[in-house]
């Protein structure tokens, strides 16, 4: 028995460093020098080249691009945790007719590719005059079905007699909702919030079809520039992309363990 743990965890130690590898060759390039960077082969460098940050940071209006996407992702998290959380509250605790041929529906939807809606969702920012502003970045995009889905699984694993108690005591469904659910749905939201934070500062085709100025270029749109630019200087190449990727694992990292929590509970069953 010992034996096989033994090995579960070697094996499990292997597949880490698979995972973490490219991630360190990526941050351990940015700190080489040019010269350094295909010849010497070793992981961690000598000296460490800081100022291939600074020079990546200068090349580029890195600084107006995290803006852009700090904007575009925090409109985009707070209108999936806020019109997610409405329909999942809708589509859990209240009965009407057609309610779970309405969550099908959405469901169904999750089955047709993205690529599919793209050009009618650009048309409509077309018509709508949106194209090159925040709203062309942020509106179409303010509800999201896998968060729907996340949410009513998550509801529907607390008990209905929370809600019948608290009518008792007079509180209408917002309070219920606001005073009950939420705070109890807080893996769950936090599992909404990290994936649509990901969705959203990763995010490329959409940015770059809503957008052709660089006022409202986000950090994906500015890296890809980057990259046309600096591709033979590859430390101040992995510099950008440390930039731009850092602000993804930290807040994954940080609520890692709010994201299990909240899918585990997205399979109970009414």
């Amino acid at each position: 028995m010992t034996v096989r743990v033994t090995g579960r965890h070697l094996l499990l130690v292997a597949l880490s460093l698979l995972v973490v590898a490219p991630f360190a060759w990526m941050i351990t390039t940015s700190l080489k020098s040019l010269d350094k960077v295909n010849v010497a082969p070793y992981l961690i460098p000598h000296q460490f080249q800081w100022g291939n940050y600074a020079k990546a940071v200068t090349a580029a209006p890195f600084g107006h691009y995290y803006l852009n996407s700090v904007v575009m992702t925090l409109g985009i998290v707070a209108g999936h945790l806020v019109c997610d959380t409405l329909a999942a509250y809708a589509l859990s605790r209240l009965r009407f007719p057609g309610r779970d041929a309405i969550f099908l529906g959405l469901v169904a939807t999750m089955l047709v590719p993205a690529f599919l809606t793209v050009l009618p969702a650009f048309d409509l920012v077309i018509r709508f005059g949106w194209y090159n502003s925040y709203a062309a970045l942020i509106l179409p995009r303010l509800a999201d079905v896998f968060g729907i889905v996340v949410l009513r699984g998550f509801m529907l694993s607390l008990p209905m007699e929370l809600d019948e108690a608290a009518r008792l005591d007079g509180a209408n469904r917002v309070q219920i909702l606001v005073r009950i659910l939420l705070p109890l749905c807080k893996p769950a939201l936090a599992s909404v919030a990290v994936f649509s934070f990901l969705f959203a500062w990763n995010d490329f085709l959409w940015p770059l079809l809503v957008t052709s100025d660089d006022q409202y270029r986000t950090i994906q749109l500015g890296l890809s520039a980057f990259t046309s630019k600096y591709g033979p200087y590859p430390n101040y190449l992995m510099a950008g992309t440390v930039i731009a990727a850092t602000p993804a694992i930290v807040i994954f990292l940080y609520l890692q363990r709010g994201i299990v929590r909240g899918l585990a509970s997205t399979g109970v069953k009414e």
